[in-house]
Order: structure tokens, then sequence, then C-alpha cells
């Protein structure tokens, strides 16, 4: 069975880039260096050793309801040919949960992010790998520095499993202790930041030198390692326990649609959430009197009580709705500054439970929208804005719906959302009130993405010819006509019954 199979989120970018010429797409060159395709291999794929790990510093970031790790390693080219590709290790499980995927010079901050793929190969086994393409072939004996992220969705285990509601959460996490890589590694460390002290159990291995044991607590963040000279492949499995006293706030599937108008000036924002808290479940039924009670003195939970979306200043008219109707719960605070939408839950949200919801608001459309000098247009508006959690949010399917004018045509957009992440996109036909042919709506699919994302532009570039921009108000206007001329006749008409003499 062919790899591309547990590929299939990441490999789905080929079609992306197939239809995007089709579809007058094009990405700006934010992206023009970290297109994701697919490279192909043989049968059975081993690394070949021509890189060297001199150092590496690795860092499992905890302080989230999600995984961030960074990589930061001196390669060098230990081979007798000068090296462009540098091959990256993933289990199929971590591949699936996998996003935002990005990878740069660290000596060079002018430089965009490289290019990244998948390698396939025929056989089926433990190991998925990614191409790294590095921009200028790397000597024989020389070295560069990369900066490798990403971020692993869904990631933790509660422990225990079920607690009370006034109880404190916690989570265990399994990751190596040694930095997977296909390289010989000469020296390296990992370093696991969590948001709390609160850390009581971890795996402990034998130290080396000074040190008796690894790992090294500091405040609250664990060092394993430094270890020596390590071969490629090499693992260390270790497992951290630690206090989460917050909610793991899971979007499964959001919905974002953005609908411009250039008669109205007015820029629609309307976003579906299906929301689900993945924490620990509560032990026994939840009681709202004992829940009540302890709001007076506002404890630490890990329940979902409430969130805050930063909205572009100059939001207006916004709304908060669920599937029984209008939620009255919410607040908004706008101003020069600001534009801030708080809104509440009809319940507290606890481990397992799920909660659907809407919220929407407008903005003028000069905030988003400008001319180009060939007469065209650009749309300047956020890929993902979302609540901002201290916590953090997740997101595992998101679609974005831009819909624009009637009739607007050579549609071309860019997004500095890493590519990896971005699953499918094409040019669709939306329908609604007053359509002749339906407006054009660009249709953008990502996947794994987080709330470090948020404000990460997306570009869009199209024309509106006059002739569109007329087409509605002629059809608006016929159509009246129509009707006048229609009652007009029919007033003509002689509905009486003429009475013989």
């Amino acid at each position: 069975m062919k790899t591309s199979a547990v590929f299939s989120a990441v490999l789905s970018l080929l079609s992306l880039a197939s239809r995007g010429s089709a579809h007058g797409h094009h990405h700006h060159h934010k992206h023009s260096d970290s297109g994701t395709s697919s490279a192909s291999a043989p049968a059975t794929f081993t690394p070949p050793q021509v890189f060297k790990n001199v150092n590496l510093v690795h860092i499992v970031s905890l302080e989230k309801n999600y995984v961030k790790e960074s990589i930061n390693v001196v390669i060098e080219n230990i081979d007798k040919e000068a090296q462009s590709d540098y091959i990256l290790p993933f289990t199929n499980e971590q591949l699936s949960r996998l996003g935002g995927l990005e990878v740069r010079d660290r000596k060079n901050a002018e430089s965009g992010p490289f290019v990244v793929e998948p390698v396939e190969f025929e056989s089926f086994g433990p190991n998925q790998y990614v191409r790294i393409g590095l921009p200028t072939p790397l000597a024989p004996g020389a070295q560069q520095t990369l900066g490798i992220t990403y971020y692993l969705l869904d990631a933790y285990k509660p422990l225990p499993a079920s607690i009370k509601q006034e109880e404190q959460q916690f989570l265990s996490y399994s990751f190596s202790a040694y930095c997977p890589s296909v390289y010989t590694t000469s020296k390296q460390k990992t370093e696991v930041k969590f948001a709390s002290t609160n850390i009581p159990d971890y795996t402990k291995l034998p130290g080396s030198g000074d040190v008796k044991e690894f790992p090294q607590k500091q405040g609250s963040k664990l060092v394993y390692g430094p270890f020596d000279e390590k071969p490629a492949g090499a693992l260390e499995p270790v497992q951290v326990r630690f206090e989460f006293n917050k909610p793991l706030i899971h979007i499964s599937r959001l919905e974002r649609d953005i609908e411009v108008s250039h008669w109205g000036g007015n820029v629609a924002f309307e976003e579906r959430y299906d929301l689900e808290h993945r924490g620990a479940n509560l032990s026994s039924l939840f009681n709202r009197v004992k829940w009540q009670q302890s709001q007076y003195y506002n404890p630490v939970t890990h329940a979902l009580k409430e969130m805050k979306f930063p909205l572009r200043v100059g939001s207006a008219d916004p709304y908060y709705t669920d599937v029984i109707g209008n939620v009255s719960t919410s607040r908004f605070r706008s101003n020069k500054r600001e534009a801030l939408l708080e809104i509440k839950p009809r319940y507290p949200l606890f481990g397992g439970w799920k909660y659907p919801f809407t919220i929407g608001w407008n903005s003028d459309a000069k905030n988003f929208l400008r001319n180009t000098a060939t007469g065209g247009f650009v749309l300047n508006v956020p890929f993902l804005e979302g609540p901002k959690q201290p916590e953090g949010v997740e997101y595992e399917q998101v679609v974005v719906r831009l819909i624009l004018p009637e009739g607007a045509e050579n549609v071309k957009w860019t997004t500095a959302i890493p590519k990896s992440s971005i699953s499918e996109a094409g040019v669709q036909i939306h329908k609604t009130y007053l359509d002749t042919m339906g407006r054009t709506a660009l249709v953008i699919k990502g996947r794994n993405l987080v709330d470090d994302f948020r404000d990460r532009d997306l570009t869009v570039t199209y024309d509106y010819p006059m002739s569109a921009v007329l087409r509605k108000p002629l059809v608006v206007f016929s159509s009246s006509m129509a009707v006048f001329v229609s009652l007009w006749l029919l007033s003509l008409i002689n509905l009486k019954f003429t009475t013989r003499k």
C-alpha cells in the first residue's frame, strides 16, 4: 500500500498546485520558497547519510493545549558532493496530527521558509519522511543552522482521565529525550517547557559528566542532556505528567465566511465553530449549585467559562448564536484602539463536552480593500482570527470561504499560513439573493492549525469589470420595470361582467 494514504493531508497540496494555474491563482514570494509537493522515491527509502548534526537543541513546549516543537540544529555536509536535501522523520501517527511545519535559516532572518515536501515510497513502515530543500546546496564540509518548528495537535492524555469538577487537571505527554533524526548527532539536549512548576512525574535517565541524573529541573522547565554522540535513529522514550488546570480547546471544524460588498462598502464576517473540550471528564454529574458557589472566589478551573475575540478596529454589529438561538451572554467593546468581543457559553464546558456556536460582525471595506494601478482590487484579510486564550486554541479543520462580488474574475491569492497546512483551494460559484450568475467564491481549506497563526494575512487580487458592476443594478431595475409593466397591463384588463338588457 502506498504511503500516500498516510500522507493524504499533506500530499493533497499537489492538487492545489495543479488547480492553481487553472483558476488563475498564484503564491506570493512568501510561499515561492516554501512550496509543498511530493518527492518521488524508490519502493523502499533509506535516507542517505550525507549530513551530520553537529549541535542540536530540541525544545518541546507544553505551555499550551497543543505541543510546539522547535529544533535548532547546526548541520554539516559530510559527503564529497554538495547536498540540498535534509530529511526529517515522523511517525505515521504524528503525521496525521502535524501542522504548521516551517524551516528557516536561523542566521539569515531575511530568507523565507524553505521548501518542505513529503517523501513518497511504496513500503509501509512506522516512519515517514519530510524533505527540506536547502535554498543553496551545501558544499562538502560546510555548515548551516536550521530552525525547524511544527505543532502537534490532540497530543495529551488526561491522567487521571476523570476528575471532580473542583479538582486539578493533570496531563501526560510521551516523546523521545533524543531528538528523532536520520543522521548521527554529535551533541544534543532536549528542553521541555511547562505552564506550571507542578510536574509530579517524569522519566529519569542516567546523567553524564558532572550531572548524575537527567532531567535537570529548572523552575517550569526540564532539561534532558546534553547527550554525547548518538547514532541515526536513536530514541529514548520518556513521559512527563504535569498540572494543566486550563481548558483544552479543540475546534474540530471552523467555517469562516468573508463576504465583500462593493456597493455597500462592507465586509461581513461569519464564523461557525464546532468546539470540544478535550480535557479530563467529570467523574460525577455536574453540580450547578456547587459551581455557582465557587464562582464567588473565582478559583482556577479547567472548565471553559468565556472566550475573547479581538477583532480589527472599526468592527461593528456583532452577533453570537448557538443551536438554540441568540445568546445574550456577550459583551462588545469598541473604540479607536480596539474592538473586543467577549462571549460566555450558556454553561461552563468540562472535558468531553461539545459546544457548536456562531459569531459574526461587519467592518468597513476600506479597512481591507484597495484599488490597484491597473484598475483591479486587492483584499487583505486575516486567514484566521478566532478566540485569543492564554491556554491556546487548536483547529483540526478550517474552511475559509471568501465571497467576492458577482462577476469578479482573474482571482489570485497568497497567504502567510504555512503551505504544509493548506490542503485544498479553488474557485466556486456562490448564489444568493438577486444574483444572475452567482458570486465568485474562493474556498481554501486548512488543517492542523493553532492560534499562533492568528492574523496571518490572506491576500486576494481580482478584477471587477464595469459590466459586472452595473449588472446587478440593471437586473434590479429591469426586474422592477417588468413588475410595474405587468401590473399596468393587468390593470387594463376589464374584469367586469356586463348584463344584457
